[in-house]
């Protein structure tokens, strides 16, 4: 009889290695690396949901022992001003992260929208090709799952180009795997996936 997966919660990765660079991500590295050539002690991150935006908020904080306003967009303003104005006074540096910058981020308060004016903005890009391959693989290995080259490969071109969609297959071959104790391998993948309408025709590549 195959087992239920039941939701479990994964520890939260926290490492500098649980955060893969590519080009979608390697500027805001960079930039944070150089925090102390900033020209106001804050910055604003954004980028999509599952993009590692968190996890890189966590490491900068505990590497130079700064602040960090994660989901910014549902933190009180003030808060958000007066760290804003305590970094420069103290050149202890403020990380801000937010789903996309203003005016999508709708700032009510007059001060705070003039100092993120002023503050330097990166944004997350979607991944490419192979950060979605080699997320798959970690994300599946951060569960105690091994994923042969061959299922990467096999679902790289099949599957929507965001976090998001990483994350459905991710969760989707867990579910897969508990309920049903097989290996895992391409055909099992195919299948799994494509029940679940997660997983397309191959798109061309580019």
């Amino acid at each position: 009889m195959a087992q239920i997966a039941l939701p479990l919660d994964w520890p939260v990765a926290d490492r500098d290695e649980d955060f893969l660079l590519s080009p979608a991500n390697n500027h805001v590295f960079d930039h944070l690396t150089r925090w102390t050539t900033w020209p106001v002690m804050a910055s604003l991150v954004t980028g999509p949901r599952k993009s590692g935006r968190s996890l890189l908020g966590r490491i900068f904080v505990r590497k130079t022992g700064g602040r960090l306003f994660d989901d910014a967009e549902r933190h009180e303003e003030e808060a958000i001003f007066h760290a804003w104005n305590d970094a420069q006074e103290r050149r202890r540096p403020l990380l801000i992260i937010a789903d996309a910058p203003p005016p999508a981020w709708r700032v009510g308060l007059a001060d705070l929208r003039s100092r993120l004016a002023a503050t330097p903005q990166l944004a997350i890009a979607d991944p490419d090709d192979r950060l979605i391959g080699d997320l798959i693989v970690k994300l599946l290995a951060d569960r105690g799952i091994f994923a042969p080259p061959e299922v990467a490969e096999y679902l790289v071109p099949r599957i929507e180009r965001s976090y998001l969609a990483v994350q459905m297959v991710v969760d989707g071959l867990d579910r897969a795997l508990f309920s049903h104790g097989r290996r895992l391998t391409v055909p099992m993948a195919k299948r799994a996936l494509g029940e679940a309408g997660i997983i397309r025709r191959a798109r061309a590549p580019e």
